[in-house]
């Protein structure tokens, strides 16, 4: 691969993998809950929508990724699935419609 085109290859042991992906995790949930917070369809609506959005998104980032669903070290299959768990809670305690 010539020097110039960006490599996705880097040199990082299985901790540091993991704590990238815990990093990850943690600011774009900031940004999620920030972008619900000024939404226009209500923080709780909003929240829930875009953790919908976010775990679909991480799916196919795992998939064009091919990354190994059940890994030893986090990836986006795990952030993906995180993604799913809160959107299910947030869902359980939204109002009805």
């Amino acid at each position: 691969m010539p020097p110039f085109v960006a490599s996705r290859d880097r040199n990082l042991t299985q901790a540091s993998k993991s704590t990238a992906v815990i990093v990850r995790f943690g600011w774009r949930m900031a940004a999620i809950s920030a972008f619900a917070m000024f939404g226009g369809i209500g923080f709780q609506r909003g929240l829930t929508v875009m953790l919908w959005m976010s775990a679909i998104l991480g799916a196919v980032i795992a998939v064009f990724d091919r990354e190994e669903p059940l890994d030893s070290v986090l990836n986006h299959w795990d952030e993906a699935m995180a993604y799913a768990a809160l959107c299910c809670l947030a869902g359980a305690f939204q109002a009805p419609m």
